[in-house]
């Protein structure tokens, strides 16, 4: 396939493309750092019960 062929092809795929509104993709941002924070808090607290366990056998 020619260089030209594909770039073609491209562009009419990404035309079927629907994007999300702004204010969408601004909700889906903020889901996305919640739940980030919330797996960094949740990973951060086992880790410190993890710690203070070993810290009773060892």
């Amino acid at each position: 396939m020619k260089i030209t062929e594909y770039i073609k092809d491209t562009r009419a795929e990404m035309a079927h493309v629907t994007w999300p509104t702004r204010k969408q993709a601004i909700s889906y941002s903020i889901v996305v750092v919640l739940v980030s924070v919330a797996t960094a808090v949740l990973l951060g607290f086992f880790d410190y019960i993890f710690a203070q366990l070993l810290t009773l056998f060892v």
